[in-house]
């Protein structure tokens, strides 16, 4: 019998794979870490099994599990969260909270309603206050994770969710190119409407063929070139504001920008097809100032919570599932800056002169 999360992925499986691949290849956790403490934690026998391996892992979920929480919508789970100081204030994945009413678990099972404060959307990261005492503010690493290092994801369990690896040092992830929804008309410089893409937003917008664009969100423009630069600002999901001649009419749309990757004349891999080659991916997974990336398989479901070592100390924040092994954190650096920026002023003292 396979352990189930609350996600439909068995648990046991995430260690399981990197048990045998490891010993298979005749690496120890020496070769692959370089750290002494990482052989101490996780001894040759711990690979024998993937529940072994988690169950080596508990110190780690006990110098972590209060310092995370599971957020629900609805009742239904979308994300964990990093708490970052002591009065409640948490860190997560934006995109993966809807709307509706939030609430999260606490690690001993207590349920606590939570409220949004504020995001940014730059790095998909929301700050949100969960209504409880006695959190304890997630213990960071002060310098940058080093490729072949242990990876662990924790919850509010007595153990880990799943172990990986950093593959990748922090790295900028540029976002996925913005489309407006049709192709160019070739035959001139400017940035006339050629051909539009059935259901994008282009056509949803009622741009038509022969359309000439003026200004994208009072930019503007004279050449296809500039239209492409300015897109390069935004993501698929957002919105423009685009000023169109058509005759000797002039006019505006909005329209809403469409991704590369769902870009029917692209030669990029979708979506749903990765979901049915390794599971399904984050909504947003591209896009970040800086983050390294690591092989373990989560689910969307469990971004928005820590990515730590052997330690239990921070080493990025689980920020989205990119591809079949592939998965990034934000960087240590990225994630303060971020709560720096996010969080309340504190309330100043009024001083009452009689």
């Amino acid at each position: 019998m396979r352990a189930k999360l609350n996600g439909g992925l068995g648990r046991v499986g995430f260690a399981r794979g990197w048990a045998g691949r490891l010993w298979a290849l005749g690496l120890g956790v020496w070769a692959l870490s370089g750290m002494a403490q990482d052989a101490a934690v996780l001894a040759r026998q711990h690979f024998r099994s993937g529940e072994g391996t988690l169950a080596a892992l508990t110190s780690v979920s006990a110098a972590t599990r209060h310092s995370i929480v599971k957020l629900q919508v609805d009742g239904l789970t979308v994300a964990l969260g990093t708490v970052m100081d002591s009065r409640g204030l948490v860190l997560t994945k934006a995109s993966e909270i809807r709307p509706g009413k939030l609430t999260c678990w606490l690690a001993g099972g207590r349920e606590v309603e939570a409220e949004w404060v504020a995001a940014d959307e730059s790095e998909d990261v929301a700050l949100v206050r969960v209504q409880a005492e006695g959190l304890r503010p997630m213990a960071w690493v002060s310098g940058e994770a080093k490729v072949g290092q242990w990876a662990i994801t924790p919850g509010i369990e007595t153990t880990p969710h799943a172990i990986g690896i950093v593959s990748a040092p922090a790295r900028p992830i540029r976002a996925q190119r913005a489309l407006l929804g049709f192709q160019f008309d070739l035959s001139t410089t400017q940035p006339k409407v050629g051909e539009l893409l059935s259901g994008y937003g282009a056509e949803h917008a009622g741009l038509q063929p022969g359309d000439v664009i003026l200004a994208v969100n009072e930019m503007a423009v004279a050449e296809r070139e500039q239209v492409v630069e300015v897109l390069r600002e935004f993501r698929a999901g957002q919105t423009v504001r685009v000023r169109i001649q058509r005759g000797a009419d002039e006019f505006e749309r909005e329209v809403r920008l469409s991704s590369v990757s769902t870009d029917p004349f692209g030669a990029g891999l979708s979506r749903g097809r990765s979901r049915r080659m390794g599971g399904e991916v984050s909504t947003r997974a591209e896009g970040f100032e800086s983050v390294l990336q690591h092989d373990t398989v989560l689910p969307p479901w469990l971004c928005g919570g820590p990515l730590v070592n052997v330690d239990g100390k921070a080493i990025g924040l689980n920020i989205a599932r990119a591809g079949r092994v592939a998965t990034y954190a934000l960087s240590p650096r990225v994630v303060q800056g971020l709560f720096e920026s996010l969080r309340p002023a504190p309330a100043r003292a009024v001083k009452v002169i009689k």
